[in-house]
């Protein structure tokens, strides 16, 4: 098959999709109006997040058998027409499944600790031991929202913290063992010390948590978002830490990730996120490692291989 990549891979993807039979054509500076003009010849698409899927690129790619997502979000995936032209989806989830989980422990353990805060004084030449005093892990009550690829693997994590993992999932039932109690929602409110969102952006997620849902749980909590950003804007985050609602945030996406495409609300409640020293942020880089990397293309290669055989 002839196979076009439009946004930056680790240079091991060429190799595997050759050594297969398929032509590759590796073009990550493609503009979206190339794309749209030259994807009729191509039988797949390999994809990050450069451009869209949508209706009038996927109307084009006449010849289209896949397309492969290096990563876990579709949301900017037109998933009913695909299915409707029967267009194959491939995505990559199990490949930065590790990194999101490490990197989901890490902040945490670095906000607890007051890793960032501790950090910038010392390198001032302040040395102040209570005002850095931590918190510890152990005993605590860890929330999971979404058990996939992501959140599975964030509670394998926990093992040995001695924590108490709670997991719901609304589209997944009987998923409990030894570390991991499958709960309700209801009572995933009730009893958490820190909640980790690790759930995809759909119509029934975006801006799920707003003010009153983040008062209905029980206690004040740790917030952790390194799925996406979506799902709560600046503003009720400012809301809920000024108001005691949430002890602290870790987010690693954002409800807008293009700086420069702020609206003037959106600065100024970011401005005052940043401010806060019970706010760690990283720039969603969660799955972003270098071993994830290499992994991602061959989970791909391997669902290309399963579902065509051999060119």
């Amino acid at each position: 098959m002839k196979i076009l990549i439009i946004d930056e891979m680790h240079e091991s993807i060429m190799p595997m999709l050759e050594k297969h039979g398929h032509e590759v054509v590796y073009s990550p500076l493609i503009s979206r109006a190339e794309i749209l003009a030259s994807v009729a010849e191509y039988h797949g698409l390999i994809i990050r997040s450069k451009t869209p899927m949508d209706r009038e690129l996927l109307e084009r790619a006449v010849n289209l058998k896949f397309i492969g997502r290096a990563g876990a979000g579709l949301d900017k995936i037109d998933l009913e027409y695909m299915a409707e032209r029967k267009i194959k989806l491939f995505h990559a989830a199990k490949g930065n499944r590790d990194a999101v989980a490490e990197h989901t422990v890490g902040m945490l353990l670095a906000l607890f600790n007051q890793v960032g805060k501790a950090d910038r004084e010392v390198r001032k030449g302040i040395w102040d031991r209570e005002g850095n005093r931590g918190h510890e892990l152990m005993g605590k009550t860890v929330g999971i929202m979404g058990f996939g690829n992501m959140g599975k693997s964030f509670a394998h994590r926990l093992r040995g913290f001695k924590v108490d993992v709670l997991a719901y999932d609304k589209y997944k039932l009987d998923f409990s063992d030894d570390h991991v109690q499958e709960v309700m929602w209801e009572k995933l409110k009730a009893e958490v010390d820190v909640l980790s969102i690790h759930v995809p952006l759909t119509p029934e997620t975006k801006d799920f948590f707003t003010l009153k849902e983040l008062k209905s749980f029980a206690k004040s909590f740790w917030l952790i978002n390194t799925a996406r950003g979506e799902v709560i804007c600046f503003k009720t985050l400012n809301e809920a830490l000024d108001q005691g609602i949430l002890r602290g945030a870790l987010l690693d996406v954002l409800e807008n990730e293009k700086f420069e495409k702020f609206t003037p609300d959106q600065k100024a409640e970011f401005e005052k996120l940043a401010a806060r020293d019970n706010v760690l942020f990283s720039p969603h880089v969660a799955g972003w490692t270098f071993e994830s990397y290499e992994k991602i293309n061959k989970v791909l290669v391997k669902k290309i291989k399963k579902e065509f055989g051999p060119a």
